[in-house]
């Protein structure tokens, strides 16, 4: 009941000056509309880059080439195709634990059918891709091992590419030029949404390595290939196997740098959570700073307040308050300030968040956890910097506050 009292008069006490208490407010709002808004956009880059890493398929190991050091130059994961047929085989055959091997042979053509054309993404794959990748196909079938090996003009097709081409139509059985080159569709591939790099991966033609290698490419060699081990325990087996297989064939010997590089799903997602996380530091020490500033300004007004009222305050104490109920009154008005302008932070976070998804596209994620860790920084605030007005006002004498003018 004294709890209840003391908050509404510290409710009145902030209604007397409502435009600088909305002023004072404005820090605390902007910083904790900061933190959800960084929390949301954190949350909202990781949950996406989790689903697009989850979209490669499970237990997915990923070979890169060309990273070996020439001449002071060290080139980057699929600049120089390093790893050659023989290596693809040699993995199929001599790695255990694998339960797919595809190789990824990468181009950007125009596709043709009808009046229709689009410059897509072609990938030369092997049959075992789509299972490894996770990727049915939601009409027709995949091209087969023998399809592969005698190099056939056989393709499957992602779902914006079809919808480009063919509209309306049925995709399967219908006939696309690549360069020149007539490709049969076998097969629709289901809808896999975009990628970790925001890129359409419904955008593509997918083709036998082989087919795409001799009629479209030209390549002798692999930028890439994709295994699945059998389990996500002996990923590391299996990582360490064709490491050490690929630097047996390579003849890469101690101290010298290989010239592939394999990576798991758990070391991408790492990889790119390094990235994103020097970005979500900084913004945690914007959205602190403004904090501080906000608290910093709780504290000025709530000085001045206890100047302004230091009569009021002597009166109190003359018909028989005691300092701690002066302290608790005016720490009930810097807490009220503060969780008041954390609450409209929190809608303010929570709107920019939205609006950001909106209006840019990037994904965010507001979880509750952050809207409870606003509100208890919020509170924390109006403590911390409304403790010293607050036993300031308390240690005030009472005749002394009687005569101040």
């Amino acid at each position: 009941m004294i709890l209840l009292k003391t908050f509404s008069i510290a409710v009145r006490a902030l209604r007397r000056n409502t435009l600088r208490t909305l002023l004072t407010m404005l820090g605390i709002i902007f910083g904790v509309a900061a933190v959800i808004a960084m929390v949301s956009l954190g949350n909202g880059a990781r949950a996406q880059l989790e689903a697009s890493i989850a979209a490669l398929g499970q237990n997915v190991v990923t070979v890169w080439s060309g990273t070996m050091s020439r001449g002071g130059f060290r080139g980057g994961f699929g600049s120089s195709g390093t790893l050659t047929a023989e290596d693809y085989e040699a993995i199929r055959k001599e790695v255990a634990g694998v339960n797919g091997v595809s190789p990824e042979v990468r181009n950007f053509a125009q596709l043709a059918a009808g009046n229709q054309n689009i410059n897509s993404q072609i990938m030369g794959v092997g049959a075992q891709y789509i299972d490894i990748r996770s990727w049915p196909c939601s009409s027709g079938e995949n091209f087969t091992e023998a399809d592969v090996r005698n190099a056939n003009k056989v393709a499957l097709i992602g779902k914006t590419t079809a919808e480009i081409l063919f509209a309306d139509e049925e995709p399967v059985g219908q006939i696309v030029r690549v360069k020149s080159a007539p490709f049969r569709i076998v097969g629709v591939l289901a809808s896999k949404g975009s990628d970790m790099w925001g890129r359409d991966q419904d955008d593509i033609l997918l083709v036998p390595y082989t087919s795409a290698m001799r009629r479209l490419t030209g390549d002798l060699t692999f930028r890439s290939l994709m295994l699945q081990a059998a389990s996500p325990q002996i990923l590391g087996t299996v990582t360490n196997q064709v490491a050490d297989l690929l630097r047996q064939r390579h003849r890469i010997t101690g101290g010298k740098d290989d010239d592939f590089m394999v990576r798991t799903q758990q070391e991408t997602v790492e990889l790119f959570d390094a990235q994103a996380r020097t970005t979500r530091e900084l913004l945690f020490y914007v959205a602190l700073i403004s904090l501080i500033v906000g608290g910093i300004g709780v504290m000025n007004i709530m000085l001045v307040s206890v100047t302004e009222r230091t009569r009021e305050i002597g009166v109190r104490l003359a018909v028989g308050a005691r300092g701690l109920d002066i302290l608790l009154q005016f720490l009930t008005e810097a807490v009220t300030l503060s969780l008041t302008g954390g609450a409209l932070g929190i809608a303010f976070g929570v709107a920019c968040s939205r609006l950001v998804t909106q209006q840019l596209g990037w994904p965010t994620l507001t979880s509750s956890g952050s809207i409870v860790l606003a509100f208890g920084v919020s509170a924390a605030i109006g403590i911390f910097f409304g403790f010293y007005p607050s036993l300031k006002a308390s240690r005030l004498d009472p005749i002394d506050a009687l005569r101040y003018e």
